[in-house]
């Protein structure tokens, strides 16, 4: 009973400056790395995060222990039932009046100089080596008034009990009633471009992406971002132009192009490239591991918005054979090598065609590809690029992707043999499957 009172009577919410929030266990690991890098002097949004002891609270202030505990262990119908009781119950029922208390003055608090507010996830068993989680989550930008604030942080909560990740979940042996959401509040950072970074996109090399704009283009992977390659020494060593585009992934809403845009200027120079690849190199020095990062640039320069551990996959030798077939260029992503039938998607609704050990070929690289990532032999997207959400998981699961690749899913041929490189960011394919050009 003691122990229970005193972790209670630790405050709910702490700035990300404060050492306490370098507690993963309390605070996540996306709070603590951000706050590990603040602490370090790099630069960073700011805000406060608010503990995953609130989340419980609000947990059994509703009375919902029981039904998450039956959620991984009942049958089918039932866990699903008792998931959506515990998902609507956090986002319609009654704020415990500690966690209420707490919410509303670190609104007022932040508001008072900073009128447009991020509400982020930063779950208990997010940004870990080995599960990212990367995408499975949303962010809310721009949250202005109480109401909107306490919407995004239940949505937050009930974030952890959607199908996307309770599946998620399952693949890697996770009891959702077994751990719990903090959520980051932050300023927006009204950027005029972002992106992502990886340290170790080989041996000598670092990777940065970046598009116009707040960065959650580049991390659903709806654009082709602009690609710098640094050596580790953060010197410029190329650039490769992206696209910016919108459009939709499903064949029953043809793709709109924006009047004006298409392919795309590279968007920082090479003094802010390298000044962007110092902060990176920074960043896996205070972590201590090679890391990848998203982050914003505004008027008052970079700002770095996440750290997380960077699966790095050791190269694959591809077959000399793949170098009679046609090919197409991309951005590389995922990990290694791999070959498999082509599945070729025009929308997202055709997901169940995908089988086992096929390669698939898409339009948009988005989050909702991640529930048939444990069966696919490889990913081939017009849009996204290194540093995507998608590309993250594909890292985490060991698969190779090769994103950003213009008209794949015209050129690709349904059922050709595909061969994905995701070192050199190549993708060939045979014309008729099971020809001689195939990996034992």
């Amino acid at each position: 009973m003691t122990a229970a009172l005193d972790t209670r009577a630790r405050p709910l919410v702490v700035r990300l400056t404060d050492a306490a929030a370098s507690n993963p266990g309390r605070f996540g690991p996306k709070a603590a790395s951000l706050s590990r890098l603040a602490r370090a002097g790099l630069p960073t949004p700011g805000g406060a995060v608010l503990d995953a002891e609130a989340y419980r609270i609000q947990l059994a202030h509703l009375g919902l222990e029981a039904a998450a505990a039956q959620v991984a262990w009942a049958e089918s119908p039932l866990a699903r039932r008792r998931a959506v009781e515990v998902r609507l119950g956090l986002m319609e029922g009654p704020l415990a009046p500690a966690v209420g208390d707490a919410l509303l003055t670190t609104h007022a608090e932040l508001t008072s100089s900073s009128p447009r507010l991020v509400v982020r996830s930063s779950a208990l068993v997010e940004d870990r080596a080995g599960s990212s989680f990367a995408g499975q989550f949303d962010s809310y930008l721009g949250v202005r008034d109480e109401a909107d604030f306490l919407t995004s942080v239940r949505a937050c909560w009930a974030a952890l009990w959607s199908t996307r990740v309770l599946r998620y979940m399952a693949t890697h042996a996770v009891d959702p009633s077994t751990t719990a959401m903090a959520v980051l509040i932050q300023p927006l950072v009204e950027a005029s471009a972002s992106g992502g970074g990886l340290s170790r996109a080989d041996v000598d090399a670092m990777v940065l992406t970046a598009a116009p704009g707040l960065g959650s283009a580049v991390a659903q992977g709806e654009v082709v971002p602009d690609r710098y390659v640094l050596g580790r020494e953060a010197v410029l060593r190329g650039v490769e132009p992206g696209r910016t585009e919108h459009g939709t992934s499903c064949r029953h809403a043809p793709p709109s192009p924006v009047p004006g845009v298409g392919a795309h200027e590279a968007g920082l120079d090479r003094a802010r490239a390298e000044r962007l690849g110092s902060l990176l190199l920074a960043a896996e020095e205070v972590m201590g591991y090679p890391v990848e990062i998203e982050w914003a640039l505004d008027n008052r320069g970079f700002t770095l918005l996440q750290a997380r551990p960077l699966e790095v996959g050791l190269p694959v030798l591809p077959d000399p054979i793949w170098t009679r077939h046609p090919g197409l260029r991309g951005q590389p992503s995922g990990v290694g090598w791999g070959t498999g039938r082509a599945c070729v998607l025009s929308c997202e609704c055709e997901l169940g065609r995908v089988a086992p050990g096929d390669v698939l070929v898409t339009r948009i690289a988005g989050p909702a590809l991640s529930r048939v990532l444990p069966s696919v032999a490889g990913v081939v997207a017009e849009l996204g690029g290194s540093t995507s959400h998608l590309a993250s998981l594909g890292r985490e699961r060991g698969i190779p992707m090769v994103l950003g690749v213009p008209d794949a899913t015209r050129q690709i041929p349904e059922g050709a043999q595909v061969a994905v490189d995701a070192v050199a960011g190549l993708v060939r394919w045979a014309a008729r499957a099971g020809s001689e050009a195939t990996r034992p």
